[in-house]
Order: structure tokens, then C-alpha cells, then sequence
């Protein structure tokens, strides 16, 4: 299934989400519910995009079928984002902790760490999407004004390999293998830069100490909106409504670089049917609040609910996409 099929399958499946979700008052009070408080654990640090998704949807959990009081987001960063999980792995299995995350750590990652502390598809259940981002690659002030697209920056490089690098907001992430995958497919030797998170590699490429970043695009809107960098490209299957005007990898000549990553939510394994349902309505009743849309738009997301089903069969569908983009990378935890 393409990306674009795919998420319009899960923008169709979360318009029933809600009923699907629905249980007897009898059936809430026999599952515990509504609890009285809710922790999400989020694998980086505060202020970030996701971070964003987490308490602005954490506050609209408040009075629903699921808990009575706001979520408390419960910051975890380091490791990629996987201190956050492996806290959820081991937190009770009872609905009181949830973990939001890009689909990085459990799609990429296993592919990346020969020893990963977890396992994506036996230690965790699927609850439901929360917002859909597009990646993108900006350049700085270290980067001739003359370069205008992506072509034009892996022409750059080549001519000034001293200078061809670009940041990511770690080693085996979602943006990091979407530069080096742009480097093999166009034969240019790009060095890859991992931070921890976006900001201060954001801040670097607007300082001129290194060339370009691919990042989550939101993080860079402010700063190209303000002329402080460019963005060249990005990500999705179609152009991103918040910079209509840059062409995406794919009309570019990048075909194969098409992602539409997802922030969705998480449970602990053996979490009752019942109690992620539950969960699941309140996500997908909060993500289709006019605040939360707007509040998730100001960071370049796209507000997105899905069943608990099709979030599952999103992160198998990735899972299988990436396996063997990461081999032809050749990155390894350990390389």
C-alpha cells in the first residue's frame, strides 16, 4: 500500500474510530475507568514538536471516558527516544501509562541495534496516531543563495566535499537515513552530523557551522520563514500545506524517498482491549479539537487519528519498508 493510499485509509478509519472505541458505562466502570491520571512518557525533551503533541493532547484527555484529570507528560530524553519505551515496557499494564513516539523507534530501530532493549511488536500495544509530519532538508548560510533545490545542494556538495555535511536529530533516525539515502542515490559522499534533537542542529545550520539538516520541517518554519535558512525539499507524498511552494524529494528525482512519519501512542503489552479503547477514543476526540489543530499546525503538523488496527498495521508496513533501505545504508549501531 502506497503512503498516500495508506493514510487516507487511516483518515477514513478514524472517522469511526470514536464508535468503535465506545463501551457500556458498564464495561468503563469494570475496566477501572475512567482512571484517575494518566502519565505519557515522551523520549525527548520539552518544547520539541512532539513534546507539543503530547500535552496538547494530554490536556484534551481530561474529562473523557479514559481519565478524569489532563495527562502529565513525563519528559524521558536520550538514547533516540528510547529510554521513553523502555520505561513503558516495564510501566503497568493497566492504561495509567502511555508513551508517544515517532515511528523511528520502533520501525527503524530494530534494523539499526543488534541488542534492542525491547521488542515493537510483543512489548507494546498499539493505541492510536496523533499527528502526521513531513521531514525536510534546509540549508544555511554556509550554502550559496544560488542553490534553490535539493539538485542544486547535492551539486554543491560534490563541488565542496570539504563542506558536504548535513545534521539529523540522531544516528539511526527517520531524517538521518533520508540524507544518506539522498547522497547514494545521487552518487555525493554527504557526512552525516547526529544531534540530540532538532534544535541545536537547527541552530547550527542557522549559524553557518554546518550546511544543511533534515529534520522534521516544522522545526525549521520560523527560521525559513524569517530568511535565516532554506528549505529545499521535503518528504511527503504531496506537498506540505505549510511550505506549499517547495517541491517535495519526490518531484525533485527522489522517487523512493517518500515519508509521512507519524507521532502515535503506545501501551504496555497485555493492557486490556477494553482500556485502549478507551484511549483510543479520547486521542482521536482530541485530535479533531480545533485548538489541538491549530496548536499542532503552528509546528508543522497535521493533526491524524486512526483505530488502534491500523496504527498496528502502519508500523508493520513500515517495519518491512525500512529493513532493507537500512541495509543499503550500511548503518548499524555499531558500524
Amino acid at each position: 500500500m502506497s503512503n498516500r493510499r495508506q493514510f487516507m485509509h487511516v483518515a477514513l478509519g478514524s472517522a469511526v474510530a470514536g464508535p468503535l472505541g465506545v463501551l457500556s458505562p458498564k464495561a468503563y466502570a469494570q475496566a477501572g475507568l475512567p482512571l484517575e491520571q494518566v502519565k505519557v512518557f515522551y523520549g525527548f525533551p520539552a518544547g520539541s514538536s512532539g513534546d507539543i503533541v503530547a500535552r496538547r493532547v494530554g490536556e484534551k484527555m481530561a474529562g473523557s471516558s479514559y481519565t478524569k484529570n489532563t495527562a502529565v507528560v513525563d519528559n524521558r530524553p536520550g538514547a533516540g527516544g528510547r529510554i521513553a519505551l523502555d520505561v513503558l515496557r516495564t510501566a503497568p499494564a493497566d492504561g495509567s501509562s502511555l508513551a508517544l513516539t515517532p515511528f523511528s523507534m520502533l520501525a527503524l530501530f530494530p534494523h539499526v541495534y543488534s541488542k534492542l532493549s525491547y521488542d515493537p511488536f510483543k512489548d507494546f500495544v498499539p493505541v492510536g496516531m496523533a499527528a502526521i509530519m513531513q521531514h525536510g532538508l534546509a540549508v544555511g548560510p554556509m550554502v550559496p543563495a544560488s542553490v534553490k533545490t535539493v539538485p542544486d545542494f547535492l551539486a554543491w556538495a560534490k563541488a565542496n566535499p570539504k563542506d558536504a555535511s548535513y545534521g539529523s536529530p540522531g544516528a539511526g533516525s527517520t531524517p538521518h537515513f533520508i540524507g544518506a539515502l539522498l547522497g547514494l542515490a545521487s552518487g555525493v559522499e554527504l557526512k552525516h552530523i547526529p544531534y540530540r534533537g532538532s534544535v541545536p542542529g537547527v541552530t547550527d545550520v542557522v549559524g553557518g557551522q554546518i550546511a544543511a539538516m533534515v529534520t522534521p520541517h516544522g522545526d525549521f518554519l520560523a527560521n525559513h520563514r524569517a530568511g535565516k535558512l532554506r528549505i529545499l525539499g521535503t518528504s511527503g507524498a504531496k506537498r506540505s500545506p505549510f511550505v506549499s511552494d517547495i517541491p517535495t524529494l519526490a518531484e525533485q528525482g527522489f522517487p523512493d524517498l517518500v515519508v509521512d512519519e507519524w507521532f502515535s501512542f503506545f501501551a504496555p503489552a497485555k493492557t486490556p482491549a477494553g482500556v485502549v479503547a478507551a484511549a483510543n477514543s479520547a486521542i482521536n476526540a482530541a485530535v479533531k479539537d480545533r485548538n489541538v489543530v491549530d496548536a499542532l499546525a503552528l509546528v508543522g503538523l497535521i493533526a491524524q487519528g486512526s483505530t488502534p488496527t491500523e496504527l498496528g498495521q502502519s508500523l508493520s508496513e513500515q517495519y518491512k519498508k525500512w529493513g532493507p533501505l537500512i541495509k543499503k545504508v550500511g548503518f548499524t549501531a555499531e558500524s
